[in-house]
């Protein structure tokens, strides 16, 4: 989804038959030029998306960009973003090339392992539940992980002993000031208070989302 000079939107996931399911939201800023663009929204099926499986049992389903000559089926993203999805069978090690001109960070949703090497993680505070207790900590390693890798062309990841499953994103940073408030991102406080002034009265949607 793009929102560009305004959308609504709303969502009605569907988990198992337990009602579980991993779900995941990135949202990525757009540029000043782009802010007053017509909204967008991609429809995407799960069966659209390329999925790679090495030799060694490591599989990569690319969501958006391009990995080892597939493209994922999710287009027009500003910042050009890689996002993929990704299983590390247990033990192995696996190293994967990131763009020197864009940010990386990894998500651990299954599994554990280590990050590593040229890549410089750095574990971000997150929330995870613990002897039955929900405790906020700074780790690398297991689920529920968040790290942000530093200056460098690849990431090194070691799997655990139940293999690990992650997202790995990377995107070209926009380098502009940023103004947010709820849902609405802008680059000053004053376009920011136009927006808010806009929803509240009434005038935030300015044109129908194309559909895709």
């Amino acid at each position: 989804m793009t929102a560009g000079s305004g959308i609504m939107h709303q969502e009605m996931p569907k988990g198992d038959a337990a009602g579980r399911m991993h779900g995941f939201q990135l949202w990525a800023n757009l540029p000043r030029d782009l802010k007053m663009t017509k909204p967008r929204y991609q429809d995407v099926k799960a069966g659209e998306i390329p999925e790679i499986i090495d030799d060694d049992g490591t599989t990569v389903r690319v969501v958006v960009g391009e990995f080892w000559g597939r493209k994922g089926p999710v287009d027009g993203i500003a910042a050009d973003p890689q996002y993929l999805d990704i299983f590390v069978p247990p033990g192995r090690r696996k190293r994967f090339k990131v763009d020197t001109r864009r940010t990386a960070f990894a998500y651990v949703f299954e599994g554990s392992g280590n990050f590593r090497d040229a890549a410089r993680p750095v574990g971000i505070l997150t929330e995870k539940e613990i002897g039955g207790e929900e405790i906020h900590i700074r780790d690398e390693t297991g689920n529920r992980t968040l790290v942000v890798f530093g200056a460098g062309d690849e990431v090194v990841v070691e799997a655990g002993e139940r293999g690990i499953r992650f997202l790995l994103i990377s995107g070209a940073p926009l380098k502009e000031p940023v103004a947010w408030y709820g849902p609405i991102v802008m680059n000053t406080r004053e376009e920011l208070q136009q927006a808010v002034a806009e929803l509240r009265g009434g005038t935030f949607i300015k044109e129908g989302a194309g559909f895709r």
